[in-house]
């Protein structure tokens, strides 16, 4: 496993490069899958506003003001907390560096280095807004189309469902985060898909409302590279070791057609340092789990790439607004029952049964997306979707 980028240059490449120690794996894959999301929804809506689904929304803005204090500051704000924070970690020693979240909730910092990024965001701006300032500022009215807003979307997915996922996983390990709630909210390990994709829904869906985006429509837009992007994450889980394994698997019971390690690892290496000390290891990450368990991310990341795949073909055939992203939930719910059946996560007391909560919401969402796809079915087709 590769805890961060520094131990997978290090193993795949020979090269040791220390500041890679604080680009942690799974961070990097799941950056790598808002970015594969994004380009998809940008796509996806150029696409739709082609096909007349979408209008652009008029609004005004003031074009030739020089920069205000106010925006000096906060971009002086902005960058010294980069170079304070972030960039400091790339002149950190090799042992300093073995922590990095440590680091990043300390109150250490490089000073000089938060200043200089500072000023330079700061003069960056004031030379920008100079650029374009006008003796009289003026309004103007400009079109913002759906595929305008892509950044602001994935900005709100980004911070909602990560904030969703953390605090769904708190709610489920609620007696043990109340035992070291330190370990749950500094952790980058730790996250719950489905508390992060309910909070990040509701909130683009009060965005969209808010903007006149019809959210069936951009539901569908989202859909298949919502599908793919879990996919590209659970890579990370599966490279990191992250702790979404499953349970004890059996070799002997394994179908002939897989190899080993497609049906037992014992994740070495693994971020959260959990199972018992690897001989000879020395150094952080240096534990491995005792007995081999199912790799359930790997699973779920080729289920979600190839779903992704029959998503994004499925808009030739699925003409009404909504039918793709029903289809999404209704892939979604499945494929994550049936892996709640093999993968390790905590069970609840609900109604005498004992479900996980992943098990709870697979449920209400593939029924959700029943649901909706009868009634989209049912409905009168627009012009737009004939």
């Amino acid at each position: 496993m590769y805890p961060n980028l520094y131990y997978a240059f290090r193993d795949l490449v020979g090269v040791e490069l220390p500041f890679l120690r604080f680009l942690n794996t799974f961070g990097f894959f799941v950056a790598i899958a808002f970015g594969v999301a994004a380009t998809l929804l940008a796509y996806e809506l150029r696409r739709k506003s082609k096909q007349g689904l979408f209008v652009p929304e008029e609004t005004t803005i003031l074009v030739g003001k020089p920069a205000s204090l106010q925006d000096i500051l906060s971009n002086f704000l902005l960058g010294f907390l980069l170079g304070f924070k972030l960039l400091a970690l790339f002149f950190l020693a090799n042992d300093e560096a073995i922590d990095p979240p440590s680091f990043i909730f300390s109150g250490e910092g490089n000073f000089p280095l938060g200043i200089l990024v500072g000023l330079f965001f700061a003069i960056t701006k004031w030379r920008e807004k100079n650029k374009q300032k006008l003796d009289k500022p003026e309004k103007r009215i400009i079109r913002v189309w759906p595929e305008d807003r892509v950044g602001d979307i994935t900005l709100l997915a980004l911070v909602f469902g990560l904030a969703g996922a953390k605090l769904f996983d708190i709610f489920e390990n609620w007696s043990d985060f109340l035992k070291r709630p330190g370990d749950y909210l500094f952790s980058p390990a730790g996250l719950t898909m489905y508390g992060g994709l309910i909070c990040a829904t509701i909130a683009i869906a009060i965005y969209a409302k808010r903007h006149s985006i019809r959210f069936l429509d951009l539901s569908d837009a989202v859909a298949p590279g919502l599908m793919l992007a879990y996919g590209i994450g659970r890579m990370g889980c599966q490279l990191s070791g992250d702790g979404d394994w499953g349970i004890v698997s059996d070799l002997a019971s394994k179908p002939f057609f897989l190899p080993d390690w497609a049906w037992s690892q014992t994740y070495p290496h693994n971020v959260i340092e959990a199972g018992i000390p690897i001989s000879g290891c020395v150094g952080p990450y240096c534990n491995e789990l005792p007995s081999g368990v199912f790799p359930t991310p790997l699973y779920e990341s080729i289920a979600s790439i190839l779903l992704s795949l029959v998503l994004f073909y499925s808009k030739k055939y699925l003409k009404s607004s909504g039918l793709i992203f029903s289809l999404y939930l209704i892939f979604n719910g499945i494929e994550r029952f049936l892996i709640e059946k093999i993968r390790v996560n905590n069970q609840l007391n609900l109604f005498g049964f004992r479900p996980t909560q992943a098990e709870v919401i697979s449920t209400i969402i593939f029924i959700t997306g029943l649901v909706l796809a009868f009634y989209l079915k049912s409905r009168p087709k627009t012009s737009a979707e004939s």
